[in-house]
Order: C-alpha cells, then sequence, then structure tokens
C-alpha cells in the first residue's frame, strides 16, 4: 500500500513517505525528508529536508518541522505548535550551520500553540500543555505547563494524570492499562502490565 496525498500537497521528488501515511491539503514535504508509516500530516504542514518522523506520528494544521528535528514513533504535535532550529536567529547573519537538533521521543505529546526552543530532548511519553515555552529538556512522562515551561505533574503513557509529587517516592497503577509506575527521586519508572 502507498501513502494517500492529496492533490493539493506538494511532496518533493526524494522524500521518504511511509505506507498508510496520509499528506492532506496544502502540506509540502521537502525532498529529504523521512516519514514513517500510518502517519496524518494536516492541512498547511511543512516538513523541511534534515527531518525524521516515525511511525503513526499525528501532526496537525499548520505546524512547521524544520530541519534537525526528528519526532521518534507515535509523537502527537498539536495545531499551530512551533519548532525552532536557530537559537538565536538573526534575518542578516546566516546561521544555517549552527542549526540545533531536537529530539522528541516516542509517545510524546506537544500541546497546541505550544513552542519548542532547539536543542532540546522531550522524553518519553512526556506532555507539553498547550501555549507552553519549552526551553530545557523534559524528562519522561512530565507534565509541561507555562511560559517558561515548568513540570507540574506526570502523565501515563495512556494519557492521564498521575497523581504524585514531582519528587519523592510513591507508585501508580493506571486504572486504564494496569501499568505500574513508580517515582523514584524525580524520576518515573513504568512497568507496562
Amino acid at each position: 500500500m502507498t501513502a494517500q496525498i492529496h492533490p493539493t500537497a506538494i511532496v518533493d521528488e526524494g522524500a521518504d513517505v511511509g505506507d498508510r501515511t496520509r499528506i492532506w491539503h496544502w502540506t509540502h514535504v521537502s525532498g529529504g525528508a523521512r516519514i514513517g508509516a500510518d502517519c496524518s500530516l494536516g492541512q498547511n504542514v511543512f516538513v523541511a529536508d534534515r527531518v525524521v518522523i516515525g511511525d503513526n506520528c499525528k501532526i496537525q494544521n499548520n505546524v512547521s518541522v524544520y530541519d534537525n528535528v526528528t519526532l521518534e514513533d507515535d509523537v502527537f504535535c498539536g495545531p499551530s505548535m512551533v519548532f525552532t532550529n536557530v537559537y538565536n536567529p538573526r534575518s542578516a547573519v546566516s546561521r544555517r550551520n549552527e542549526y540545533r537538533d531536537t529530539l522528541i521521543k516516542r509517545g510524546a505529546t506537544l500541546g497546541a500553540n505550544c513552542t519548542i526552543v532547539c536543542g532540546v530532548t522531550i522524553g518519553e511519553h512526556a506532555f507539553v500543555a498547550a501555549g507552553a515555552v519549552v526551553r530545557e529538556d523534559v524528562k519522561a512522562f512530565a507534565l509541561m505547563a507555562g511560559v517558561p515551561a515548568r513540570q507540574i505533574g506526570w502523565m501515563s503513557a495512556f494519557g492521564n494524570r498521575i497523581e504524585l509529587p514531582l519528587q519523592g517516592v510513591g507508585s501508580h497503577i493506571c486504572p486504564d492499562t494496569g501499568d505500574r509506575y513508580t517515582l523514584h527521586g524525580d524520576h518515573l519508572e513504568h512497568r507496562p502490565r
């Protein structure tokens, strides 16, 4: 099976698009991009040359995924969220050789209108709230909100809030999946059922 590409979309020669991926209206995928299987790229999405997108990623309307961004499998990018790739841009100064790598790990959610400043890693199943501005690395399962973003809690892989403190010792069993989450200091360990 092949990808489904809307007639208004532009997929440049050389782009690698996985099976069953859907590319919607007025989207542009550059020639060097690699996109996995079962993805959905909404209306007016842009994907640059040096981008890798894993399987089953959902990129909602009006998102630009710029060079040096990597999305692992199962990443959700909410409507109009923003990636950057230059830390200190100036129109009169070329900084194409200063792009910073951004890594979004498996299962992470990036809420609508949030901004991910380049050079950070967002941990597995982390959840960035709508409108947040992330300037530093984010731990796995962390719930981040605000400007600048700060951790306000924990989220399960299923997408529910985990009622544990930010630091300490404790455990939680997800009522939807039976997965166990154990807090050790300031990080959360996940054991699937």
